[in-house]
């Protein structure tokens, strides 16, 4: 379903970061792990990706600042799925406002997820010229 898509997952907590990792290698994805939102950053400066699952709440910066810092700075239109473990509206507003192109709730069912990455890219690549 995912095969030959590069996914930087950018998630602080160990145990999601092994759960999407395994979700995404199943369905033959190759996975890139940052485990800030700075590393996610600099990892994105040095190489390209698909997509990045974004963690909302990360420690040296967030999710919100690396996506305002991926949007704003670098110019970079990648698309950028939250990642939270929150089901409060305000965080979904919050993500779309901050750039980001969709939100899904942790823990996610892996169905969700890899539809939500397609759904992603498909619009993504829709709207580049």
């Amino acid at each position: 379903m995912l095969s030959g898509l590069k996914i930087l997952v950018a998630e602080d907590n160990e145990l999601s970061q092994k759960i999407a990792n395994f979700i995404l290698q199943k369905q033959g994805a190759e996975v890139y792990p940052a485990y800030t939102g700075q590393q996610a950053v600099d990892l994105l400066q040095k190489n390209d990706y698909d997509v990045i699952l974004m963690d909302l709440h990360m420690p040296e910066m967030d999710g919100y600042e690396a996506t305002e810092y991926i949007r704003n700075t670098m110019q970079n239109n990648i698309p950028i799925i939250g990642l939270t473990a929150s089901n409060w509206d305000e965080e979904f507003e919050e993500c779309i406002r901050k750039g980001m192109n969709a939100c899904i709730i942790k823990p996610f069912d892996a169905d969700n997820l890899c539809a939500s990455i397609l759904s992603v890219i498909k619009e993504n690549k829709s709207i580049i010229p």
